[in-house]
């Protein structure tokens, strides 16, 4: 009752929501009495969609129907399915039970897994038995061969070593599974190469005694060449999938590890090496740790003595077995000169190795060999273009090996550092080490100390002695623990120089010190200037050193790859134990930066540069007070508006300047001969305002001045202009003083005639009294009184006190 009085309900809303609806439409459609008109084109409308419903009703009802069955057959279906597996999962139970004589299907399943697991067992044992039969069988082939007929031999070998290497491949995608069974195999397939290379090598070796191989002029030809052709050709077969195995092998597998030595080559290094030992590592004279390039020197030899006789007769059997495989793309392999160098290489090895403790605790000897271990890598690499198989990073050489991968950096860069400090030492200790060196740079420079560049030289010589090294980091610690450290150190003590020339040469330091007068007098003097300009110069000449190192293509290099590496670094050990940070500090403040600029001494460079400056101002400063000491006496005498008219042309200095004039004549004598004419010129014109300033203000504004004391004043004043222009050029002392020259032609302006009197002749200048009526008039036409007297560094209030200097003007 409850569902047919919720259907009811349910049909009864229905109805009353059509209503609504079709209550809506009507009222849409019918607003006003003209929409009646239209009222049979309403309900043909009307018509057409309620028989477009209902074809979509029955087509709707269609598939219903359709799914419907559908449905039904589907899972009628799935219940026959259900039934059958059903049905057969108890006939399996069953059949299990029966065969595993089990009480439940559990024990059943359980019993099956195992008899399962035995069966494949079973058959990986018997895989295992296959595999081991058919190594058995190609060793046991290849050996009957190699004794009858050893180019037979290498067949069943070669497919054993091609075995032993697909197991390896495999290994690790079945979880390193079976390591006995390959390492069984991978002992028989060497065990097997070790007989056949024994074999092929005494074979090798008698051809090798026939042809009287090493003498110094071996030639084959004929039956003879054929043997030897047939021995190289077997010993490289024997050894190809070695070396395809190695060249297999990722980058990271192979490093560190030696380049393998050609067979061929092996054997006929074999009469070398021993004649190698009998040279160099007996008692004879040629083994002395003292003197690593003989044996260095005797392997260059070597190359020299038999490259051609390989170039001629190994490098057409290479280039042919070689060619159709990757290996022809290592030098190493295709190169007959490379393969004998790989090959000499070992003995090198072992008794380089064999050195190195011996003379680890005899400082010059480590380094000697290092060095010649170095010559003899660029040698190889530069002239025999030997590359050790690597041709796009190069090879890292011997010394590498020994610096590097056996560990002796640290105590060689510990004994270089030692070399380098004490030989600083020494230079420094000289005695004419503080004494300038006018000889060694170009006429027009500025002169440094011979230790300045002596320490340059020092430097130099270092980066030629770790230039050759292939280690980044190597070259870096070189570069700070040693070069920059000494440059540091030859900074402080030209800081140290100056800070004790300040210090003694300050007013505090003559009263608390007691410096004594003559003491002062030659800090002040000549003394105390050549001790400033050898700072000076030397901190000039290293400064630019290093500007130019900066540029060179070895720092260049070095600052690239620092630059990317710090860019990348994250911030720890970035050469040694260095930091980035610490790296930026001895170095530039731009390390690790996008910065484009910057190089390697820029902190260096800087630190030189600030020194120079500061010298500099110290050196003017110096020059200007002891010229304006001198100059005091000239500034206290007053003769000039008394002095008795005479000829301009025999007028004498004034006897108070000619101590200022003897000691400027003599600073500037000096200047020139150390300083280029840069520093110079901006020295002396910081020297030429001084001495400008305290004539325009202690004589020029102080005094009153008659015709006749302005011509000696003039006459003073040019003097000293003569002087500069004597050392610096003609007119720098007028061009420096232009304010004092234009001054003294203001002063010294004749008085042509009375004020209001006509002039008779055209050609007489401006005179004194034209020119005070108009400057003292107003300011414009002072001005332009003063652009006609051509001056123009002189504003018009000055020019009114010069003017007011002459006794005819005074008030």
């Amino acid at each position: 009752m409850a569902e047919v009085s919720y259907r009811t309900n349910a049909s009864r809303f229905a109805d009353e929501e059509r209503d609504v609806r079709v209550e809506d439409y009507l009222n849409d459609k019918l607003q006003n009495t003209t929409d009646l008109a239209n009222i049979d084109s309403l309900l043909e409308d009307v018509k057409a969609q309620q028989v477009l419903l209902y074809q979509q009703l029955q087509e709707a009802k269609t598939t219903l129907d359709e799914n419907t069955k559908a449905s039904v057959a589907h899972a009628n279906h799935l219940h026959q399915r259900a039934r059958q597996f059903k049905s057969q999962q108890n006939d399996t139970d069953r059949r299990l039970m029966i065969v595993t004589q089990s009480e439940t299907s559990d024990d059943a399943v359980r019993k099956f897994d195992s008899s399962m697991e035995s069966l494949r067992k079973l058959d990986m044992a018997q895989a295992y038995m296959e595999l081991l039969t058919e190594v058995e069988n190609l060793s046991t082939e290849a050996r009957r061969n190699f004794k009858k007929a050893p180019q037979d031999a290498l067949q069943p070998y070669l497919r054993l070593q091609n075995l032993v290497n697909a197991l390896k491949d495999a290994q690790p995608a079945a979880e390193d599974a079976a390591p006995h069974l390959i390492d069984h195999v991978d002992r028989t397939a060497r065990t097997l190469w070790n007989q056949m290379k024994d074999a092929f090598a005494s074979e090798f070796e008698a051809t090798l005694k026939k042809m009287q191989w090493p003498g110094k002029d071996v030639t084959l030809d004929g039956q003879l060449e054929r043997e030897w052709t047939d021995g190289v050709k077997k010993l490289l077969e024997l050894q190809e999938p070695e070396l395809k195995a190695r060249d297999s092998q990722t980058a990271d597998s192979t490093k560190g590890e030696e380049p393998l030595v050609l067979l061929p080559l092996e054997v006929m290094a074999k009469p070398l090496e021993l004649r190698f030992k009998y040279h160099f590592e007996g008692d004879r004279p040629t083994n002395k740790l003292d003197k690593p390039e003989y044996f260095l020197s005797h392997v260059i030899g070597l190359l020299n003595t038999y490259d051609e006789f390989f170039a001629t007769y190994l490098q057409p059997v290479l280039r042919e077995h070689f060619r159709k495989s990757n290996l022809a793309l290592m030098s190493i392999y295709i190169d007959s000169t490379s393969a004998l160098i790989t090959a000499l290489l070992p003995m090198l090895r072992r008794k380089i190795f064999s050195l190195i403790p011996q003379v680890s605790q005899q400082p010059q000897l480590l380094s000697h060999l290092i060095h010649e271990l170095m010559s003899f890598d660029v040698s190889l690499r530069d002239e025999w273009n030997y590359d050790g198989g690597n041709a796009i990073e190069g090879w890292k050489g011997l010394t590498w090996e020994v610096l590097v991968k056996k560990d002796w950096f640290g105590r060689w860069l510990e004994v270089e550092k030692n070399f380098a400090l004490s030989r600083y030492q020494n230079i420094i200790d000289t005695p004419e080490s503080g004494e300038i060196d006018y000889d060694s740079v170009d006429p027009g420079a500025t002169k440094p100390t011979y230790a300045a560049i002596r320490v340059n030289d020092l430097l130099e010589t270092i980066t030629d002695r770790y230039k050759p090294l292939k280690s980044f980091s190597q070259k870096l610690r070189f570069l700070i623990d040693i070069q920059i450290t000494i440059f540091d150190r030859f900074h402080t003590r030209f800081h140290d120089s100056l800070e004790a020339y300040l210090a003694r040469t300050s007013s505090i330091a003559r009263t608390v010190q007691g410096v004594s007068r003559e003491t002062q007098a030659e800090l002040q003097g000549i003394g105390g200037l050549e001790r400033l300009c050898r700072i000076y110069g030397s901190a000039e000449y290293l400064e630019k050193k290093m500007r130019d190192w900066s540029d060179d293509v070895f720092f260049l290099d070095l600052w690239d790859e620092l630059q990317d590496r710090a860019r990348r670094s994250t911030g720890k050990n970035l050469a040694g134990p260095m930091s980035v940070e610490d790296v930026a500090e001895r170095t530039s403040s731009t390390v690790g930066s996008e910065e484009d600029s910057g190089a390697l001494f820029d902190e260096t460079a800087g630190a030189y540069r600030r020194l120079r400056v500061r010298t500099e101002g110290i050196i003017h400063d110096m020059l200007i007070y002891s010229l304006r000491e001198s100059l005091r006496p000239y500034g206290r005498i007053n003769p000039w508006s008394s002095l008795a008219a005479e000829n301009n042309s025999t007028l004498s200095l004034t006897a108070e300047l000619d101590a200022t004039v003897q000691q400027l004549n003599d600073y500037l004598s000096f200047l020139s001969k150390v300083l280029a004419q840069a520093p110079l010129r901006r020295i002396v014109r910081q020297v030429e305002l001084a001495i400008q300033a305290f004539l325009w203000d202690h004589v020029l504004m102080r005094y009153t001045f008659s015709a006749s004391g302005i011509a000696q004043f003039q006459r003073d004043v040019e003097v000293i202009w003569e002087t500069m222009d004597r050392w610096l050029g003609e007119g720098h002392g007028e061009i420096g003083m232009r304010k004092l020259k234009e001054g003294l032609v203001l002063l010294g302006l004749p008085v042509n005639s009375e004020e209001g009197d006509e002039k008779e002749d055209e050609d007489v200048g401006l005179g004194l009294w034209e020119v005070e009526q108009r400057i003292f008039l107003n300011n414009e036409s002072g001005r332009e009184v003063l652009d006609e007297l051509g001056l123009e560094v002189l504003n018009e209030s000055e020019a009114r006190h010069v003017l007011e200097r002459r006794i005819e003007l005074g008030h």
